[in-house]
């Protein structure tokens, strides 16, 4: 994702919550602190498929902006 990221394209991770410090550290350490990291409740293990579209539902409209915003 990082090196994505450093070529110009627009990405992003999305994680759940107890990944969110270690996501933001990986970002750094691999030079893109500006990575965008969405966060969605954890855990998704275990989920029903209901319950994971309800989940990737959320976050669509982050990543949507984070896309906008790059192009702009």
């Amino acid at each position: 994702m990082a090196e994505l990221r450093k070529r110009g394209l627009v990405t992003a991770v999305v994680c759940s919550d107890p990944f969110l410090a270690l996501g933001k550290n990986q970002a750094r350490v691999f030079g893109v602190p500006d990575l965008p990291l969405v966060v969605i409740p954890h855990p998704l293990g275990g989920l029903a498929l209901e319950a994971v579209k309800e989940r990737a539902a959320v976050a669509t409209p982050r990543l949507i902006e984070l896309v906008k915003e790059r192009r702009a």
